[in-house]
């Protein structure tokens, strides 16, 4: 969960909620989750993997997910930058300013 905090520097419209980071508008909800490998023979150095899941609301007003994709990225500048530039093409907003 140590790249999910550091990564609140770079969104500051996230809340983290102990397990995720979430940015939530009217129309959209964005989660990052942290995952780390469960292989213990892997170098343990490895960056975690970052799960970017994107929901758009239906009409009934629940949030249904859409689609997801996984980063792993050493640099967290570069984390950053290509998780914002991922959600921007995706629903058309920039996650530093707000997805409302």
């Amino acid at each position: 969960m140590e790249t999910l905090r550091l990564l609140l520097d770079y969104f500051p419209t996230a809340v983290y909620t102990g397990k995720c980071l979430v940015f939530i508008s009217e129309d959209w909800r964005v989660e990052l989750t942290e995952h780390k490998s469960g292989d213990f023979s892997r170098n343990s150095s490895e960056p975690s993997v970052i799960r970017v899941r994107i929901f758009k609301k239906a009409l009934d007003g629940d949030f249904v997910p859409g689609h997801y994709e996984d980063f792993q990225l050493a640099s967290l500048g570069e984390l950053a930058e290509q998780i914002e530039k991922y959600v921007q093409f995706a629903i058309g907003k920039n996650l530093r300013e707000s997805i409302e």
